[in-house]
């Protein structure tokens, strides 16, 4: 089989490509397609671990542990698909680690000869790989869903974009451009865009989508039939604002100005320092009733927590750097006073390595620091880099206490990991008799003597039906909201909300068969 290819591009980031992609992939599997996803280059920190293939030609190669990294959009889109994550459908991932610096990711692996060369230069090494990884989908499935990144139009990176029309191009893609009206500007972000593109990669557009409208969709008349006069591409879905949609956020923190569905019984607040990855493995909180998700940037925003709310330290791309900040802002001594007082701490990964009393970094990859002291444990980083799944069981004798870590005791979870570092106990806090629970085996998760105190290695711990239904079961009337609601839901929006036989003609209209002069 050879797939059609059906293409989202934006007119800037945050348009709304991740989301809309998603909703299209369970729309076409939902007709009995097989579908995949892709996107060429992923920038984001929040990652998800998947089993790489093999992979002809040289390149990257598999770790130790078989497995690889891909950007966590995609790992969703491909479980809308009903298909099974791997890292062809992201090839490459840019994992930001300063303002001006990316660890570069290609085909699941960490590859420093890539990191260390110039962006421009890079593209030309990497886009071979990715167009082989795109014809591999392309012949095993019935549609390929891709998504662009930022704009396609910017035309000082436009000779070596690897990501957007050279892809379109590629695979002859019928594209949509969906533009955020909530901005402002919105026709003129579309024609903008549409006139920067050169003619060959124009008459790829098949349509136009208007994202977060608010208000009477009647009003717009006539700018659509306008702009159709202009370009001759038709506005064919205008979607009205959706805050709550339910899929995890990859590019940034939760918005604002979602709240809790219904009263709030739990408030949970998660420190969102600078480096913070993996954040969206918490959306699945924000799909619970009666909990509050909040982000934490100072220390008044923890002092009206009560002891039953949660304090979360998440993920880090640069964990000593992200704790220095921690201290800067005061937070470290607000953690701590909501530790004293019985509430709730946890910290994943990186938010584990904090809780610690110290980090030990004898290959000078992040730097030594004393930790917060919430946990009598030691971190030590190490070049390697631990990138695999994981399957467990909590201790059935947790340290019993007011607490929900309790809830977990005999628990089976799934989940992955991504990190440099070992941790394990101070054994000179040990001698003493202070000594951390070991609640998962192989160091993966620790508690301490009081048992409102816990640090896990172990990300998606709230993506696990089991630990979601342990935690939160109880205080839900019906089952905890999984992914699969989400992607239903996502895909019932754009049926509705999609002009008719609109989503049906992207795969059946005649192909433009646009000449590729990259």
């Amino acid at each position: 089989m050879t797939a059609r290819c059906i293409m989202v591009l934006g007119t800037t980031s945050g348009a709304g490509k991740s989301w809309l992609t998603t909703a299209l992939c369970r729309h076409y599997a939902r007709q009995g397609l097989k579908v995949a996803p892709f996107k060429a280059q992923n920038m984001s920190n929040n990652a998800r671990v998947v089993a790489p293939l093999e992979w002809p030609g040289g390149g990257a190669v598999a770790s130790d542990s078989g497995q690889g990294e891909i950007g966590s959009a995609q790992y969703f889109q491909a479980l809308a698909a009903k298909a099974i994550p791997e890292v062809r459908m992201n090839p490459l991932l840019l994992k930001p680690e300063a303002d001006t610096h990316s660890q570069v990711v290609l085909m699941g692996q960490v590859s420093a000869e890539l990191t260390a060369m110039p962006w421009r230069e890079r593209s030309n090494h990497v886009w071979p790989q990715i167009a082989v990884a795109l014809d591999q989908l392309r012949a095993e499935n019935d549609v390929v869903v891709i998504e662009g990144a930022g704009s396609p139009a910017e035309i000082n990176l436009h000779s070596c974009d690897i990501v957007n029309m050279r892809v379109a191009l590629h695979c002859n893609a019928a594209c949509l451009l969906v533009t955020d009206i909530d901005r402002g500007g919105a026709f003129a972000h579309l024609y903008g865009t549409w006139a920067l593109l050169p003619e060959n990669e124009r008459v790829l557009i098949k349509g136009f989508v208007l994202n977060k409208f608010r208000g009477d969709a009647s009003l717009l008349a006539p700018a659509p039939q306008m702009l159709q006069d202009l370009t001759g591409i038709p506005t064919v879905a205008t979607l009205p604002m959706w805050w709550q949609h339910g899929l995890p956020e990859e590019d940034g923190v939760f918005d604002d100005r979602s709240t809790a569905k219904g009263v709030v019984t739990l408030t949970v607040a998660v420190v969102a320092y600078p480096r913070i990855s993996n954040l969206d493995e918490f959306q699945p909180l924000k799909n619970i009733p009666g909990v509050r998700l909040m982000w934490v940037r100072s220390p008044s925003e923890l002092a009206g927590l009560k002891p039953t709310d949660w304090v979360i330290l998440p993920g880090s791309k640069a964990t000593t750097a992200d704790l220095a900040w921690l201290r800067a802002q005061g937070l470290d001594a607000a953690v701590a006073r909501h530790a004293g007082q019985g509430g709730a701490v946890l910290g994943v990964c990186g938010g584990l390595q904090m809780l610690g009393e110290a980090l030990i970094d004898p290959s000078d990859i992040e730097g030594n620091a004393p930790g917060l002291g919430l946990l009598p444990l030691v971190t030590v980083f190490e070049t390697d880099k631990t990138v695999r799944h994981t399957q467990a069981r909590f201790a059935a004798d947790m340290v019993k206490s007011e607490n929900p870590w309790t809830l977990l005791a005999g628990v089976p979870v799934s989940g992955y990991e991504i990190h440099t570092g070992q941790t394990a106990q101070h054994p000179a806090m040990a001698k003493a008799g202070d000594v951390a629970r070991a609640v998962l085996p192989d160091g993966l998760c620790w508690q301490n003597a009081s048992g409102n105190v816990l640090g896990i290695y172990l990300h998606g711990l709230f993506e696990d039906s089991a630990a979601l239904q342990a935690l939160f079961g109880a205080r839900l009337s019906g089952p905890v909201p999984t992914l699969e609601t989400v992607f239903d839901r996502l895909a019932d929006f754009i049926e509705t909300h999609f002009e008719p036989g609109a989503l049906d003609a992207l795969l059946t209209q005649p192909q433009s068969m646009a000449k590729n002069n990259t």
